[in-house]
């Protein structure tokens, strides 16, 4: 069975699971303008960062990568991530275990 939903009505901000408790860990990420996540990691999973709307400089340890519609950022979770949304924006990322973790 399917279930079908739009992305903006997950709940949650802002970040909103995709799968509640379920792997691979997958989020809505809805950022207002000027709003940042504060620098972390995800150590262990390899993460896949897709910008849904807006725009997102996505800062990666000590590189910063601006991504618009349709962009998608891979890396792994080991490496500080910051994003900030230069205007409101929403993000879909998937987390996932690496194989050999």
């Amino acid at each position: 069975m399917a279930t079908v939903e739009s992305l903006s009505a997950l709940e949650g901000d802002p970040h909103a699971a995709v799968f509640p408790g379920a792997e691979p860990k997958t989020v809505r990420l809805s950022l207002d303008a000027d709003e940042r996540i504060a620098p972390h990691t995800h150590p262990g999973r390899d993460i896949v960062f897709y910008v849904v709307d807006g725009a997102v400089d996505l800062d990666l340890d000590d590189e910063t990568h601006s991504l618009d519609v349709g962009d998608v950022a891979r890396f792994a979770g080991e490496r500080e991530i910051s994003p900030v949304a230069r205007e409101p924006s929403t993000a879909l990322l998937v987390l996932a275990r690496r194989a050999d973790d």
